[in-house]
């Protein structure tokens, strides 16, 4: 593989990711919440900055663009439904729309839900998606913009992607999403086990990411909604998937453990 990675803690939960092609040093910072980390990240490597990727316009996702687009000239990449709320954007993309780190060719997939204009980037060849705030490790975000069901068809769509593709998600949640998810889907062997190495993992101070495709469909109960037996756990027998997600949403806001 031509591609090199590097996970940067932000702020107090954010992450962003370095995405760097070893064949023309081409170099992608996904998300930028803040400039220090991101750039002590990139001067310890010393690595030149060549693109940014932004997957939708919360502060705690842009508020390291411009300076990082000062210093190095960089490209910026974002959806054309929130350019006017990304600061420097350069590129407004849509689904489907391919984005070129050199070498590397992703594609943009629009994840409406936590924000009207959310996108990831698919990077198929690299086996990578950038999810921001649509998908996290055993959670996803909150629909702020859209209705829930907006957000559970944009699951979907990302559900159906092959279980080998890697996630980097935008925020540290997992712990407290572990435990959601034991709350609803307590029988869950692969839940049971997968919460208890992060546990580990946060215990030892490491981060969680990156998780797969396949393990989020097999212990991510945001991913479930259209699954009989939790919709009847639930109270919902029977009921449309959407008003299923909407009723898991709710509890995960209200949920103290």
């Amino acid at each position: 593989m031509s591609v090199e990675l590097r996970l940067i803690p932000c702020l107090a939960d954010n992450y962003a990711v370095l995405l760097r092609d070893t064949v023309t040093e081409a170099t992608a910072v996904v998300d930028a919440p803040e400039v220090a980390p991101i750039l002590a990240a990139l001067e310890r490597e010393n690595w030149t900055l060549t693109h940014i990727l932004v997957t939708h316009h919360h502060t705690d996702h842009i508020d390291g663009v411009v300076a990082l687009k000062e210093r190095y000239g960089a490209t910026v990449i974002g959806p054309r439904a929130e350019r006017d709320t990304i600061p420097g954007l350069d590129f407004a993309v849509v689904d489907g729309d391919p984005v070129a780190v050199g070498s590397l060719v992703g594609r943009v997939l629009e994840t409406p839900g936590h924000t009207k204009g959310h996108i990831v980037f698919l990077f198929e060849g690299e086996r990578l998606l950038f999810s921001g705030d649509t998908l996290f490790v055993m959670g996803c975000g909150r629909p702020f913009e859209c209705d829930p069901p907006v957000l559970w068809e944009s699951l979907t769509r990302l559900r159906a992607l092959p279980d080998d593709i890697s996630v980097y998600c935008g925020h540290e949640y997992t712990l407290a999403n572990a435990r959601f998810a034991l709350s609803v889907e307590p029988d869950n062997a692969e839940l049971q086990v997968r919460a208890k190495e992060v546990e580990a993992l946060r215990a030892a101070g490491k981060p969680t990411l990156p998780t797969t495709i396949g393990a989020e469909k097999a212990t991510n109960p945001f991913l479930h909604a259209d699954d009989p037996e939790l919709a009847a756990s639930l109270g919902l027998p029977g009921a449309e998937p959407g008003a299923v997600f909407t009723e898991l949403r709710a509890l995960k806001n209200r949920f103290k453990g």
